[in-house]
C-alpha cells in the first residue's frame, strides 16, 4: 500500500513536471505579447512584464480586416473538413469492422498502406493542381485533411470493441436497414470516439498552414496560420501596420517587434484552447476506451 502512495506521488511529480513544460512556453508568448516595447528591448524575455503595455494589440485590432479575413477562413475550413471527416472515416471504420463487409481485408490493407507510405509532395501538388483543378479555392483546404489512416483504425478498434455485435444483430431482426442501424444506433453509441478524433481533426485543420503556401495565391483565402507565418516572415507587413496607427517608423524600424508577433500566437492559439475543455471528457474516455480494449 505504502508502495502504490510513492508510486501515485512520483506519477504526480511527473505529470506536473510535464505540464509545466507546456504551459511554461505559453506563458512566456503571453507575456512578450503584453510587454512594452522599451522594457523588452532592455531587458529581454521574462516571465512578468517588467512593463506593461497593450500596443500590440492595440496595432492588431487598428488593421483587424486581414485578420478578421483571416480567422473567416481557418474557422469556415475547419468547421467544414470537420464535420465531412468525420461523416467519411465514421462511415469507413464501421464498414470495416464489419465482418460481413465483402471488402474488409482489401481495403483495411489499402488504409494501412496510407499510412507507411506516402505519394510524394509532387503527385500531391498535380493531382490537385492539373487534375482536379483545385488550386486557390477554400476545397484544396478542407479535401486533403478529409481521412486518415490512423483516425480510422482507432474508430474501427472503438467500432469493434465497444458495440456488441448482437445489439447491430437484433436492430437488423427488429426491421433497422444498414443505414438506420448506422446513424440511430451506431453515431449516438460513439460520442467518445467522435470527440476524440474531431478534435484530432480540428487541431490538423486549425495548424495547417502548408497546403495554404502549396494552393493558395489569392491573399482573400489566407487561413490564420499561413497569414501568421506570412507576417513573421515578412516584415513589410509590420511596417504597414505601424504606418497606419500612426507610429514613428524610425522607431519602429530599431524596435524587436516581438510583441506583436506573440500577440498574433496568442490570437491563433485562444481558439483552439477554448474548444478543448469542451470536448475532454469524450477525449479522455474514448482514448481510454481504445487503449483498455484494443
Amino acid at each position: 500500500m505504502r508502495g502504490n502512495n510513492w508510486t501515485n506521488v512520483l506519477i504526480n511529480i511527473g505529470l506536473i513536471l510535464l505540464s509545466l513544460v507546456c504551459i511554461i512556453p505559453f506563458w512566456l508568448v503571453l507575456m512578450v505579447s503584453i510587454s512594452g516595447q522599451n522594457a523588452l528591448a532592455k531587458y529581454g524575455y521574462s516571465f512578468w512584464p517588467k512593463e506593461f503595455d497593450l500596443v500590440a494589440y492595440k496595432f492588431l485590432i487598428h488593421d483587424a480586416e486581414p485578420i478578421i479575413r483571416s480567422f473567416g477562413v481557418s474557422i469556415a475550413v475547419t468547421v467544414i473538413g470537420t464535420v465531412a471527416s468525420l461523416a467519411i472515416t465514421s462511415a469507413l471504420a464501421f464498414s470495416l469492422s464489419r465482418q460481413d463487409f465483402p471488402y474488409r481485408g482489401a481495403l483495411s490493407l489499402f488504409v494501412l498502406v496510407t499510412m507507411l507510405f506516402g505519394g510524394g509532395l509532387l503527385p500531391w501538388y498535380l493531382v490537385y493542381t492539373k487534375l482536379l483543378h483545385l488550386q486557390d479555392t477554400m476545397m484544396v483546404l478542407i479535401i486533403p485533411g478529409l481521412i486518415g489512416g490512423f483516425n480510422v483504425f482507432i474508430m474501427r478498434t472503438f467500432f469493434t470493441t465497444s458495440i456488441p455485435p448482437s445489439l447491430i444483430d437484433s436492430a437488423q431482426i427488429d426491421g433497422a436497414s444498414e443505414y438506420r442501424t448506422y446513424f440511430n444506433i451506431i453515431l449516438p453509441l460513439s460520442l467518445p470516439v467522435l470527440a476524440t478524433i474531431g478534435l484530432f481533426v480540428i487541431v490538423n485543420y486549425w495548424n495547417d498552414w502548408f497546403t495554404s503556401l502549396v494552393f493558395i495565391k489569392t491573399d482573400t483565402l489566407y487561413n490564420l496560420q499561413y497569414f501568421l507565418y506570412n507576417t513573421l516572415m515578412n516584415a513589410q507587413y509590420l511596417q504597414s501596420v505601424a504606418d497606419k496607427a500612426h507610429i514613428d517608423v524610425s522607431t519602429m524600424q530599431t524596435q524587436p517587434l516581438e510583441e506583436l508577433r506573440m500577440a498574433m500566437a496568442i490570437i491563433a492559439v485562444v481558439p483552439v484552447a477554448l474548444v478543448f475543455p469542451f470536448l475532454q471528457k469524450y477525449f479522455v474516455k474514448g482514448l481510454t476506451i481504445g487503449a483498455v480494449k484494443g
